[in-house]
C-alpha cells in the first residue's frame, strides 16, 4: 500500500477546465504543478500560478474571490509574490492543504467547490497569454551524479579499464553549481568561451567551445531545508522536497576536458543552466512511486545514515524522460524536434531522498528554493543514453537527423527540447511540460 496517495490522485476526478480531461494533457487536475508567470505583454509584477489544462489559476486573484479557507488561505497567501520560496518554507502539511482545496475548486462531482462562472473567469488566465518565469529564487544550485549508467559510460571513455571510481557506488558525488546562471525554460543559451587544449597541441587556447552538450536531467527544488549544523535524518528527507523540474546542465564538453582536474567543473558548466517552468510536486507524483534502484549483486548496501524502509520501497520515481532536437534548418522547413533519446528516472542509482540526506549530513543547511539536479539519467541502451557525448560516444558515432543533418556536439541554432512524463495504469498520466533551450554564437 502506497501511504503517499490520497483522494487528490483519483484518476477518475475531472475537472470543469475541459481541456485538463484530454488525453495526454501534461496538466490534468490530478497534477497541479505551480509556477510563476505574468500576462505576456504587461509590466505587472509576477503572480504565482498552477497550470490546469491549457490553463493557469491565479492564486493571488483566487485568494482575493474567497476560494480558499483555513490553512489552505494561509498557503495561497504566501504565493502572492513572484516566487515560491516562502510557500516552501511552510512545509508538508500547508502544501498538501492547499493541494487539497486546488484539487476541490478545480474538479466536478462530488466534494467540487466549483466557482461561478464570473468567479472562474476571473482567476484563470489562457496558457497562451502567459509569459512563464523562474518559479523560485534559488540560493544555492547542486548537481548529482547518480546514473549509474552515465557515470559508467562516461568513465569508460576516459579509463577503460577502471569506469566507476572506488567510491561511487558508497557515496552520492556531487559538485556545487551556479545558481546565479540558472534560466528559465525558452531563455537562449550562449555558448561559452573558454580555455581548452587541442589534441596534440603544446599548449591551451581560448576560443568558442566546439563540443557544446545537453544533460537530460531531473531538479528537485527544497523546501523546509534545515539549520546550520543540523543534519537532515533519511527518514525525514521526503518532508523536506518540495517538488521537481526538468533540468539541462548544458556542458562545454572540451573545456571541460581540460579543466575538471584535479577540482572538477567550473567553467565548462557555470555559463548556463535551464529549468522547466512548472514545478510538479512530490505530492502529485505519489502515484509513481516505486522501488530503489535494485543494486546488483556484489554491490555495498548503502550505509546506514542512507538507508530507510520506506525510502527503499518508495524513493524512486516512474518518470519518462525524453529529450528532442530541432537544427536551424529544421525549424526553417517546419519540422518537428526530432527525438533522440528517453531514459526512465527508476535508473538513478540513489534516490533523490539519499542526495538530499547526504548534502547535509555533514551540517550543510539547505533552504527554500534550492535546487539539486539529478545528473544525466542514462540506461543502460544507447537509445536511453541522456547526453550527445554519451549518444555520439565522444564524437565518433555521430547522432543521425532528418534531411541527412548529423551531430556530433551542438551547433549554434540547435533548439533542445526536453519532455518528461508518468504512466501506470488505474492513476492519470501526468507530465512536466517543456524545458526548451537554444544555442546562439559566442560573443565575438
Amino acid at each position: 500500500m502506497n501511504p503517499f496517495v490520497n483522494e487528490t490522485h483519483d484518476a477518475a476526478l475531472r475537472s470543469w477546465v475541459e481541456q485538463a480531461n484530454a488525453t495526454g494533457t501534461d496538466f490534468p487536475v490530478q497534477n497541479l504543478p505551480f509556477g510563476a508567470f505574468k500576462r505576456r505583454g504587461s509590466q505587472g509584477a509576477p503572480h504565482i500560478g498552477v497550470a490546469i489544462g491549457d490553463q493557469v489559476l491565479d492564486l493571488a486573484a483566487a485568494l482575493d474571490a474567497g476560494c480558499f479557507t483555513g490553512a489552505a488561505a494561509h498557503a495561497a497567501a504566501l504565493c502572492r509574490g513572484p516566487v515560491l520560496n516562502p510557500f516552501l518554507a511552510l512545509g508538508q502539511p500547508a502544501w498538501s492543504a492547499l493541494r487539497l482545496a486546488l484539487s476541490r475548486l478545480l474538479r466536478t462531482g462530488a466534494g467540487s467547490t466549483q466557482p461561478s462562472a464570473d468567479v472562474a473567469a476571473r482567476i484563470l488566465v489562457p496558457m497562451r497569454d502567459a509569459e512563464l518565469l523562474m518559479p523560485v529564487a534559488i540560493g544555492d544550485y547542486t548537481d548529482f551524479y547518480a546514473s549509474v549508467h552515465h557515470a559508467t559510460n562516461v568513465g569508460s571513455m576516459f579509463r577503460p579499464d577502471n569506469p566507476l571510481l572506488p567510491n561511487y557506488k558508497w557515496v552520492p558525488i556531487g559538485y556545487h553549481g551556479r545558481a546565479s546562471s540558472v534560466v528559465v525554460s525558452g531563455a537562449p543559451v550562449r555558448r561559452p568561451v573558454g580555455q581548452v587544449m587541442p589534441d596534440g597541441a603544446a599548449a591551451p587556447t581560448v576560443g568558442p567551445s566546439a563540443r557544446m552538450d545537453y544533460e537530460l536531467e531531473l531538479g528537485a527544488i527544497v523546501g523546509p531545508g534545515n539549520a546550520l549544523g543540523a543534519p537532515i535524518p533519511i527518514g525525514e528527507a521526503a518532508a523536506h522536497l518540495f517538488g521537481f523540474v526538468l533540468l539541462n546542465d548544458w556542458s562545454a564538453r572540451d573545456i571541460q576536458a581540460w579543466e575538471y582536474q584535479p577540482l572538477g567543473p567550473f567553467l565548462a558548466k557555470n555559463f548556463a543552466s535551464t529549468i522547466s517552468p512548472w514545478v510538479v510536486t512530490a505530492e502529485a507524483l505519489a502515484p509513481y512511486r516505486t522501488a530503489a534502484y535494485a543494486r546488483p549483486a556484489g554491490d555495498p548496501a548503502p550505509l546506514p545514515y542512507l538507508t530507510d524502509a520506506t525510502d527503499q520501497s518508495l524513493g524512486a520515481f516512474g518518470i519518462t524522460l525524453e529529450v528532442a532536437l530541432r537544427s536551424a534548418t529544421m525549424r526553417e522547413s517546419g519540422a518537428s524536434p526530432h527525438v533522440l533519446s528517453r531514459s526512465q528516472a527508476t535508473d538513478l542509482y540513489w534516490t533523490v531522498a539519499q542526495m538530499l540526506a547526504h548534502h547535509a549530513s555533514g551540517g550543510c543547511n539547505l533552504q527554500p528554493g534550492d535546487l539539486l539536479g539529478s545528473g544525466t539519467i542514462s540506461g543502460a541502451t544507447k537509445e536511453s543514453r541522456g547526453c550527445l557525448l554519451e549518444l555520439a560516444w565522444r564524437g565518433t558515432e555521430p547522432v543521425k537527423l532528418p534531411a541527412g543533418e548529423e551531430r556530433r556536439f551542438l551547433q549554434d541554432g540547435d533548439e533542445v527540447v526536453m519532455r518528461a512524463w508518468c504512466e501506470r495504469e488505474g492513476s492519470r498520466r501526468i507530465g512536466f511540460g517543456e524545458c526548451l533551450g537554444t544555442i546562439v554564437a559566442a560573443t565575438a
